[in-house]
């Protein structure tokens, strides 16, 4: 049985394997869907925020770097200032692929649980498509807490586990099962880590469960919605 530590460097290195064709397999096996559920996590942050300017958005387990284009393009769109964006991920690969393709933002080494940022430093935290990577959550979701200022709020996005009743959520679960793994492997070489994504969703916490770590760890629940019949959901939640 792997340690914790074990666990997590196996997923470091497998997502190192796979940065160079990363985004394209995941624009391919979401029909470039994740795009709009990405736009409706950002603008709906900024909305709870209300705020006309933010000092840094915090986007971890950053990958490619692509949800840090969404804030900054409609942060522009909206006529928001925001002075720092940082995108963090443990995957040196990863990191690589982000600074040839973001410019405007620092990028560093570092894990969900042990944040490389000040106390109380940042507006907004993100994690898109990775909470389910982190082996230790509850303590990564406390140290989200401690690094975000007074009333600033963390964004998931996320694959949660659903219950598969009707005709369509069986459909969508064989192809996430049988089908996403085939073609992510197809694109990526790599088979073993696109076998990996479905077999970590089945792994992984419900909604409701998730809303309750982060209630737990003293985050009060703003904004919670499943997108695509459940594929994906958001959920927002403000440090009282």
């Amino acid at each position: 049985m792997d340690t914790k530590q074990e666990k997590q460097d196996k997923i470091v290195h497998m997502f190192n394997d796979i940065a160079p064709t990363y985004d394209l397999a995941n624009r391919v096996l979401s029909f470039g869907i994740d795009k709009q559920w990405r736009k409706k996590g950002c603008n709906k942050a900024y909305d709870i925020l209300g705020v006309s300017s933010l000092v840094q958005i915090t986007d971890v387990a950053t990958g490619t770097g692509d949800l840090l284009l969404y804030w900054r393009d409609i942060a522009k769109t909206r006529g928001i200032q925001v002075k720092n964006y940082v995108g963090i991920d443990p995957s040196v690969g990863m990191l690589e692929v982000a600074r040839t393709k973001v410019d405007f933002a620092e990028f560093i080494v570092g894990k969900a649980q042990a944040l490389p940022v000040e106390d109380a430093s940042t507006d907004i935290i993100s994690i898109s498509y990775g909470i389910r990577n982190v082996v230790d959550r509850t303590e990564a979701l406390a140290a989200f807490y401690k690094a975000l200022k007074p009333k600033g709020i963390v964004v998931i996005l996320e694959f949660t586990k659903q219950e598969r009743k009707s005709i369509l959520a069986k459909v969508i679960h064989f192809g996430m099962k049988h089908i996403l793994p085939k073609v992510g492997g197809l694109i990526s070489k790599n088979y073993e880590a696109y076998q990996y994504l479905p077999d970590s969703i089945e792994e992984f916490l419900s909604t409701e469960m998730l809303v309750k770590e982060l209630e737990e760890v003293g985050f009060e629940m703003k904004y919670v919605k499943a997108f695509s019949m459940g594929i994906s959901t958001l959920l927002i939640a403000q440090k009282k």
